[in-house]
């Protein structure tokens, strides 16, 4: 069973405290079940516990990779005095950011409006009828440096609901109602989307102001990887190639690309790329890794490979979908949500530390790497030519400010400091023999990381975010050419059939969850979609039905949309709502409008709904599009670099997507040769090749009168 502080424990292990959690799936709800406090779920059973009470309710949101998650939960969570006054003064409700984001966007947006910041975990004070009125992230436990601990918010809060009740509410009415007008997207009457070419330009020149230059990224630290802004930069070369935003434009993607994968934010042992660097050199991470962020960057990667035609990127992509396939894939085809960040150091002892699991001491790598490489200067071992390129230092090559408690001392994160040919020239051995010691040398470390403690795997599957890696196992593998990444993608979409789509209701569910004998589980009642579960899925069987040419995967795309759009449509102000709007639990009906982490559901049905209308014939779906934009079109305007992906969808309206019509048998050379053709380039405003008995009807064609388009048409697009 999943236990406190994102580890695992022996179900065996005795507590002397249990609470409801433990009968919860997720792995984050498990990691609070002994606690001391009287947790309860999200659900009906608090919200009447609250009512029949006239308790404030106190709701703490976050994920079990999170790291101030684990802190505070040691901390207070754990704490029996703080767990008594909880429990005695409060309904406190655990809830799980990833298995209700609808709910999670409502109180950060409230927490936001209120304290000028956000983050997990989140601690949030409701009134029984759900309405928050304080809110805030972490506190410690006690007062410490300024800062209110936990126990004297908890005081304060109990002494004003007693003595100053009202005002209380009516404040947090108050704001509550700003926030319903405040966060309102809508399209005006007959308005249409704003000019592509503009908002686009200008989204470009807001990333260009907060590029950093030395090393890439948009900002100077922390760093994150922003696979949304990468993409939407390729995709303005595309559009831009003959001008100097152009250059620019590609220049900023590439470079921040390269030098995120030299960086200590890419794994060089076990591959997959790290939450985000603490510094602006992409040195230092937060080691936590996250599907979303495989997903995204795997293919920003391809992409890059399809522009510039380095096969560094192209590699890169194909190792992201190496550790996914080998950690974060379950036997069903579903693929798990995250691994933590922090670990039990493999030198013993009992308190997680993070990045344990990843980090090296010089002394590790030179007992690994004693064999001495013939030919080298000075007779250099293995290690040296490693420790080299890989800036191992002896005294560690973490400094103090990259690591505020000390957890990372004498240790290295290791990030490629020399190209291959530099080591080579200081060692005075060829380039190959460079490739061939660095590739032993990893092979070794990782056979060394297998045995040490591993970090807490959250195996909760969900819907969205198994959608993105669909997405990426399909595009990677049609750029490649590489079945075997095709058929993982297949079988991808066969677990999303089969664990998380309701057919009775023709509903999409949330999550299901890995059991104690590896099979796949689900809650009752399961949790139903929400729009970014159906987007992502969506967007990922398009690219899968482009990568395949099948048509069941086009259909059930098609199927999909259409009960989106019953569950999530505004049909007045156009664009979608996050989650139901029905469901009277969910305070706020927003309309997500930032591409973030991930790209918000919105920006993803644009780009679905466009691709639809021009496989389909239906121009509903395109005037729905359309419309979505125009919905957005402040935003847009005002801030178009929030939504990046968005733009990229406004520009494949404007630029209009080409269909590729290539006739022929599927598995004839020829026709496989003008696919691979196809494939390899970076084309974006285009809906994929198809055989002409793949055309719906309705669409009306015209082809070269020999029914085949060549290599050469393809290229002068």
């Amino acid at each position: 069973m999943s236990m406190a502080s994102g580890g695992e424990r022996s179900s065996s292990t005795s507590h002397r405290h249990t609470n409801r959690l433990a009968k919860e799936k997720s792995p984050y709800l498990l990691q609070h079940a002994h606690n001391p406090v009287d947790w309860y779920p999200w659900g009906q059973d608090a919200f009447n516990k609250a009512k029949n009470e006239d308790k404030p309710i106190f709701l703490s949101v976050g994920y079990s990779t999170c790291h101030w998650c684990h802190v505070m939960e040691r901390e207070s969570f754990e704490d029996e005095e703080i767990g008594k006054i909880l429990s005695d003064n409060f309904v406190c409700i655990k809830l799980d950011r990833e298995e209700r984001p609808d709910v999670d966007k409502v109180y950060m947006t409230f927490v936001q409006a209120t304290s000028g910041g956000g983050g997990w975990p989140m601690s949030v004070w409701l009134t029984p009828d759900l309405r928050p009125f304080i809110g805030g992230t972490y506190f410690p436990p006690r007062d410490h440096r300024g800062r209110p601990g936990l126990k004297t918010v908890l005081t304060r809060i109990i002494e004003q609901w007693q003595n100053n009740r009202t005002a209380l509410e009516t404040s947090g009415e108050r704001i509550l109602d700003a926030l319903k007008k405040g966060t309102a997207v809508d399209a005006k009457p007959g308005e249409s989307p704003p000019l592509a070419p503009d908002i686009a330009k200008r989204c470009f020149q807001q990333l260009a102001h907060s590029y950093e230059e030395e090393y890439g990224g948009f900002r100077d630290a922390p760093k994150f990887p922003s696979p949304v802004n990468l993409m939407f930069l390729m995709t303005y070369w595309s559009v831009n190639r003959s001008t100097s935003e152009g250059v620019e434009a590609l220049q900023m993607a590439l470079h921040t690309l390269r030098m995120m994968a030299l960086g200590g934010i890419h794994d060089h042992v076990s591959q997959g790329f790290h939450r985000y660097s603490t510094d602006s050199s992409w040195h230092v991470p937060h080691f936590e890794k996250m599907l979303y962020d495989q997903a995204q960057l795997a293919v920003a990667y391809i992409n890059a490979y399809q522009v510039s035609g380095e096969q560094v990127f192209a590699n890169v992509a194909k190792d992201i979908l190496v550790y996914v396939s080998r950690d974060l894939s379950d036997k069903s085809g579903g693929f798990y949500s995250a691994e933590d960040a922090d670990s039990v150091p493999a030198s013993g002892g009992t308190e997680k530390r993070e990045g344990a699991f990843c980090v090296w001491t010089a002394s590790e790598v030179r007992e690994l790497l004693q064999d001495v490489v013939e030919g080298a200067t000075g007779s250099a071992t293995q290690a040296d030519i490693f420790m080299h390129h890989y800036g191992v230092k002896e005294q560690g090559n973490v400094s103090p400010e990259q690591d505020p408690h000390g957890e990372l001392q004498g240790q290295n994160v290791l990030i490629v400091r020399y190209s291959v040919e530099l080591t080579a020239a200081h060692f005075g051995i060829s380039v190959e023999k460079v490739h061939q010691v660095l590739t032993s040398a990893r092979a070794k470390m990782a056979e060394v990381r297998r045995s040490r403690p591993q970090p807490h795997l959250d195996t909760k599957m969900l819907g969205s975010w198994n959608g993105l890696m669909l997405s990426a196992y399909a595009r990677v593998g049609a750029v490649l050419g590489d079945k075997a990444l095709l058929e993982r993608g297949v079988k991808a979409v066969n677990f999303l059939k089969e664990h998380l789509w309701d057919a009775e209701r023709q509903t999409i569910l949330r999550s299901c969850y890995r059991g104690d004998k590896m099979e796949v589980q689900q809650i009752f009642p399961p949790i139903s979609g929400f729009l970014d579960d159906y987007a992502f899925i969506i967007s990922g069987l398009l690219d899968l039905y482009e990568a395949t040419l099948q048509m069941e995967w086009l259909e059930w795309a098609e199927e999909l949309q259409l009960r989106q759009d019953v569950l999530f449509l505004d049909d007045q102000g156009g664009g979608y709502f996050c989650s139901d709007p029905t469901d009277g639990t969910v305070l706020l009906r927003l309309k997500e409008d930032q591409d973030g982490a991930e790209p918000s559901g919105n920006s993803v049905s644009a780009s679905n709904l466009l691709r639809l209308s021009h496989y389909t014939g239906r121009q509903d779906w395109l005037q729905r599009s359309q419309q979505l934009l125009a919905a957005f079109s402040d935003r847009l305007s005002r801030v178009p670099i929030a939504l990046p992906e968005m733009v990229r969808a406004l520009m494949a309206h404007h630029y209009t997507l080409k269909q590729i019509v290539i006739c022929g048998q599927r598995d004839a050379p020829d026709t496989m040769g003008l696919l691979a053709t196809v494939n390899s380039l970076f084309l974006p405003h285009k809906t994929e090749p198809c055989s002409i008995e793949r055309i719906y009807p309705s669409r009306g064609r015209e082809w070269n009168s020999d029914g085949r388009v060549t290599s050469k048409d393809l290229l002068g697009m």
